[in-house]
């Protein structure tokens, strides 16, 4: 278990603002609706509310100040593995065993190459944010996945989809060496492209229609830690709050690419009609 104690910077973040606007924290005050009080208040404590920082974020986010992917790329000039969790409801402790059983390779804590990536899971949450982590390699052992048969058959199995199949000699070697791992990495798989997945595993569409429909996916990787052993390796950095505009800016980004997944989908349906379907791979 890891403790993961961290706010928001938010009088570092308003202070920023005052710069590029050019302006005081009266006009600030104003131009937010922010009493002074409270803005007197945060250059203090550097806390506020959640309707406060909905209104700072919010208000440099419709101005077209990127301050989290910015930030983003400010950490990830520094050395080390820069990883991203998305929360929805916010984090005090970490540990291994934390998420659903029905997740890509069952428990584990579940983290991103990018800010983005980890935005898109929890952009519908009203209380979310994103946390930043440094991941520094060590003995641990790492398994990785692509994105072919063997990571599909994986995700399906811990899904819970191929039940019916767990006796296949490839089922069995690609869950050992997922369950032998500290650190898995391997593709993301989001609702979309598993609803992909679930077509190969309930033989609507076969192997090649569905790998060559899931390339589509542009998330990156997921780093999944499995154990307490490789937890310890992380270090958190920073959280990041997710205002309401950047969240809607967020949901129709994953709506665009939605499209472009069930389009590839189509196409891959008329080039690659001689695959193996789930029955045929894995009886």
């Amino acid at each position: 278990m890891i403790d993961v104690h961290l706010n928001y910077t938010l009088k570092d973040d308003i202070n920023f603002i005052l710069e590029a606007e050019k302006i005081t924290c009266l006009e600030f005050a104003e131009r937010t609706k922010i009493s002074r009080t409270t803005i007197d208040a945060i250059m203090k404590t550097g806390t506020a509310g959640s309707e406060v920082c909905e209104k700072v974020y919010a208000y440099a986010y419709e101005r077209h100040y990127r301050i989290n992917a910015v930030k983003e790329e400010l950490l990830k000039e520094q050395p080390g593995q820069i990883l991203f969790h998305g929360s929805k409801d916010g984090l005090t402790t970490v540990t291994a065993s934390g998420s659903r059983d029905n997740c890509d390779f069952g428990h584990g804590f579940y983290l991103g190459e990018t800010y983005s990536q980890a935005l898109s899971f929890v952009s519908e949450k009203e209380n979310s944010s994103v946390y930043a982590f440094q991941y520094t390699a060590g003995p641990e052992k790492i398994v990785r996945f692509d994105c072919n048969l063997e990571w599909m058959i994986a995700i399906c199995y811990f899904r819970g989809r191929i039940n019916a199949y767990t006796s296949n000699p490839m089922v069995q070697k690609v869950v050992r060496d997922a369950e032998a791992a500290d650190v898995i990495i391997a593709p993301i798989a989001d609702n979309k492209m598993f609803y992909v997945m679930t077509q190969f595993t309930d033989g609507d569409i076969n192997a090649d229609v569905a790998l060559h429909s899931l390339s589509a996916s542009k998330l990156g990787l997921q780093y999944i830690f499995k154990t307490e052993t490789a937890l310890q390796r992380l270090t958190p950095l920073a959280r990041y709050y997710l205002s309401i505009p950047e969240r809607e800016d967020c949901r129709r980004a994953l709506n665009e690419r939605s499209f472009e997944i069930d389009t590839k989908l189509k196409l891959a349906k008329r080039e690659y009609k001689s695959g193996l379907y789930v029955e045929e791979l894995l009886t």
